[in-house]
C-alpha cells in the first residue's frame, strides 16, 4: 500500500517536486524557529549574567544598561 502509493509519487515528477518543495519550506521554518528559541535564551541568559555582575559589584548599573543596550542595536543590525 505505501509502496505504492511512494510509487506513483515518485513517476510524477510534479507531485515530487511538490512535495520536495513543502517539504523544504517546512524544514527551514522548523530550522528558523529553532535559531530564533537559540538566540532568546542566550539573550536571556546573558542580561541573567549582567544582573548578576551588578549585584555582586564588579559592575555599575550604568555599565550594565549599556551593554544590554549595546547588544540590542547590533542584534537589530542583522536584520538591516
Amino acid at each position: 500500500m505505501a509502496e505504492d502509493i511512494i510509487r506513483q509519487i515518485v513517476e510524477d515528477e510534479e507531485k515530487l517536486f511538490l512535495i520536495l518543495g513543502v517539504g523544504l519550506f517546512a524544514l527551514l521554518g522548523v530550522m528558523s524557529m529553532i535559531t530564533k528559541t537559540f538566540t532568546a535564551i542566550a539573550a536571556e541568559r546573558t542580561k541573567r549574567e549582567i544582573a548578576a555582575y551588578i549585584a555582586e559589584g564588579t559592575m555599575s548599573p550604568e555599565q550594565g544598561e549599556r551593554l544590554v543596550k549595546a547588544g540590542k542595536r547590533s542584534m537589530s543590525s542583522w536584520c538591516g
